[in-house]
């Protein structure tokens, strides 16, 4: 009877393996469900993990003599809650193909998310089962694609406005945690805002 129960829960896991779709099988809401929004206080280990990150770049653009990584994102400040995800900044210059450069990175385990005018996307550690230990975007643009920079310089030298920003992103946290398009679209005044400011203040800081 025992080697019989056995043999029906072998079943019954192997029925549930075969049922699990891909993450390519999955509709917008599905994947927004596996890969909710989700915010943590600032980890000191983020930083080691964009440096690790970074040298693995350099070495897939090994090719490539002159280009800028940055960690951006709001895990690259250091007083406001974030998505445990490490934004990463890749400006190339100009003379490169980016097509070239995204079969690389898609060869060495990430993910083309969006790719759009002189702008590819990426991501690596979103697993079928849902996110892995560590989790990467990557940001494609070529060289002076930037506004990224501006904008986490001027939330690091003005803490009042980083408070700002992370009310914001609490505040819209539960109320889109399983709409990311939402969740972000609802940011992106505050961040034009400061962004025009920063760049007004900082000048060519980063051209």
């Amino acid at each position: 009877m025992e080697n019989i129960k056995t043999k029906h829960d072998d079943i019954e896991k192997s029925v549930c393996f075969k049922k699990r779709k891909s993450l390519s099988e999955m509709s917008l809401e599905e994947l927004w469900r596996l890969f909710p929004i989700s915010l943590t206080e600032h980890q000191v280990y983020w930083k080691n993990w964009y440096r690790d990150e970074k040298d693995n770049i350099e070495k897939i653009l090994n090719q490539i003599e002159t280009y800028r990584i940055s960690h951006i994102g709001s895990t690259s400040i250091d007083i406001i809650w974030a998505k445990p995800i490490i934004d990463i900044l890749v400006e190339i210059p100009r003379q490169y193909d980016m097509e070239e450069i995204k079969k690389q990175l898609v060869g060495n385990g990430y993910i083309c998310m969006n790719q759009s005018f002189n702008r590819i996307s990426f991501n690596k550690g979103y697993t079928d089962n849902g996110f892995a230990e560590k989790v990467f975007h990557l940001h494609l643009r070529y060289t002076g694609d930037n506004d990224e920079l501006y904008f986490r310089d001027y939330l690091i030298e003005h803490q009042d406005v980083a408070r700002q920003y992370e009310e914001l992103k609490l505040k819209l946290w539960k109320k889109y945690q399983y709409n990311r398009d939402e969740y972000t679209n609802a940011k992106t005044e505050f961040i034009k805002e400061y962004t025009q400011k920063a760049k007004k203040e900082y000048g060519k800081r980063y051209e």
